[in-house]
């Protein structure tokens, strides 16, 4: 299972970081990762990372805002998001699957979101 959390409302430029804990590993996950769907929109890759490498990606749009990490012993995996715009705005969630991939395809399990709203 996946829970998000630190979802809320914040100003343009300031920041939040989203924690998604995780009881146990399904089978064959490797990776985890989060999405996030603005309304009317389709859900976007956001980052990733592997759990045993720490190996990263983060979408074009993010980079050199958002950092995921992890904690292996705690089984949490971060998003610290920074200078946040109001088109950061949208229902984040958090995902598990066998591939270190952009494609919410390669994710087998997912959380129940978080929503985070940028006001301007």
């Amino acid at each position: 299972q996946l829970q998000a959390s630190g979802g809320g409302l914040v100003q343009a430029g300031g920041s939040l970081r989203l924690s998604c804990a995780t009881s146990g590993r399904g089978s064959g996950v490797t990776t985890v990762g989060w999405f996030r769907q603005a309304p009317g929109q389709e859900r976007e890759f956001v980052a990733s990372i592997k759990w045993v490498t720490g190996s990263t990606l983060h979408a074009d749009s993010v980079k050199g805002r958002f950092a995921i990490s992890k904690d292996n012993v705690k089984n949490t995996m971060y998003l610290q998001m920074s200078s946040l715009k109001p088109e950061d705005t949208a229902v984040y969630y958090c995902a598990a699957g066998t591939i270190n991939s952009p494609f919410s395809g390669h994710y087998r399990y997912w959380g129940q979101g978080t929503l985070v709203t940028v006001s301007s």
